[in-house]
């Protein structure tokens, strides 16, 4: 299940293959060993000739952090965020947090791409991320609204959504496979942080015909 994604994750074999049933991390964009589409890290730590280590270690790790396994990069810790609204948005929509402020300790621009493994990182680009359109910034007003409550209340007094709790996705339902705790709706919801579907760019589901945004969206 989704909200599981990273508490679930098998951390023996998972991180040293890097695979999954759909697809792999290799050469993906969150691949950023020194073969990856990036080159490694450049600057700060020395490139780790490996696919996790950047933000899973198997010893050592960020115990503050329960929303990843073994979690090893910097989060996101101080960013103030600037949160969409919109006066057809009938959810309430908080700051990021969970599993979404790991993400975006790569995609907001405020952490060093290179701080993991306790170390202070100094790289600002690579693989478009630092200055291209994978850094998100902190001003989320522009993209679709992540932290909130998706469940079937909502559902029913926006009248535009499908009722999570029994809409197919993937192998269950919105609700079992890409919320998390307590139905809340994350990055993750929308991708696949480890390629696992093979869907660009990086989805839970093919997107074609607008297919991942009509899976919760009744239009």
């Amino acid at each position: 299940m989704k909200k599981q994604l990273v508490t679930a994750m098998a951390i023996g074999a998972g991180l040293l293959m890097a695979t999954s049933a759909g697809a792999v991390i290799t050469g993906s964009k969150h691949d950023l060993s020194p073969t990856g589409p990036g080159g490694g890290l450049a600057t700060g730590n020395n490139p780790e000739d490996q696919l996790c280590i950047y933000c899973h270690t198997p010893h050592h790790s960020n115990t503050a952090v329960t929303d990843a396994p073994l979690w090893n990069h910097e989060v996101t810790a101080t960013a103030a965020f600037t949160l969409y609204t919109s006066v057809t948005l009938d959810a309430t929509t908080t700051q990021p947090n969970g599993v979404s402020r790991l993400c975006l300790s790569c995609h907001d621009g405020t952490v060093a791409l290179d701080s993991f493994g306790g170390m202070a990182g100094t790289a600002g680009t690579i693989a478009g991320i630092g200055t291209g359109s994978g850094n998100v910034g902190t001003d989320l007003s522009n993209d679709h609204p992540i932290s909130f409550v998706y469940d079937t209340a909502l559902a029913t007094a926006d009248g535009e959504l499908w009722d999570p709790a029994t809409r197919a996705a993937g192998t269950g339902t919105i609700q079992s496979e890409w919320l998390f705790s307590g139905n809340s709706f994350e990055c993750a919801s929308c991708h696949d942080v480890h390629n696992g579907t093979g869907f660009n760019p990086m989805l839970n589901a093919d997107n074609n015909g607008s297919g991942l945004c009509l899976t919760c969206h009744n239009k």
